[in-house]
Order: C-alpha cells, then sequence, then structure tokens
C-alpha cells in the first residue's frame, strides 16, 4: 500500500508501528533523509538497519519477530518535505515494491 507523509525537518517520525506484527516497506527518496528500525521502547530500545536514502534505489526496512513488544519504522529528513513509501502487512516474501514510485 503507498503512502504519503508530510514530516518536518530535523525530527525522527515514526512512519509505521507494529506490535507483535511483522511488515515490509520500501523508502526512495527524498535523498539524505535516514530511514531505520527502532524495537522497544525507552532505555531497552534499540535501532536497527539504518540506510540513508539516495532518491534512486528503493531500500527496505523489515520488521520481524522482534516486534513481539514494539517496533517502529523511523524517517528523518533535514527539512520539511513530502515522502512516499510502500508498506506490506504480515511476513509476505517481498523484495520490491509492486508499484514502481
Amino acid at each position: 500500500m503507498l503512502k504519503d507523509v508530510h514530516l518536518t525537518g530535523g525530527t525522527t517520525h515514526t512512519v509505521e508501528s507494529f506490535w507483535n506484527a511483522r511488515g515490509t516497506a520500501f523508502f526512495k527518496g527524498p535523498e539524505g533523509a535516514k530511514i531505520n528500525v527502532k524495537y522497544g521502547k525507552g532505555r531497552l530500545s534499540r535501532n536497527t538497519q539504518a540506510q540513508t536514502l539516495d532518491g534512486h534505489t528503493y531500500k527496505r526496512l523489515r520488521v520481524g519477530a522482534g516486534s513481539l513488544l514494539l517496533a517502529r519504522m523511523r524517517v528523518k529528513v533535514t527539512q520539511s518535505t513530502d515522502i512516499t513509501y510502500d508498506v506490506y502487512p504480515g511476513g509476505v516474501a517481498v523484495n520490491a515494491p509492486e508499484i514502481p514510485f
């Protein structure tokens, strides 16, 4: 499912949350945006899959069994902008977005 979100610059935003669930998302731009998955909350949390978008290739984030408590897909942009991403719920084996964006 393609989603469009407006993000303000300079802060990290949660774009998808998972509670005892799995999911996969693809991001492409804007160039320089940083994406990651954060498992848990507070001092016991950990960030994984940190990547920087280049605006040309798709980057994939996956949430797996670690979402037993809480997992969030997060994006940080330097300036306010709109971001489009493609998200798939569940444990499907998706290697590329169905609809190019």
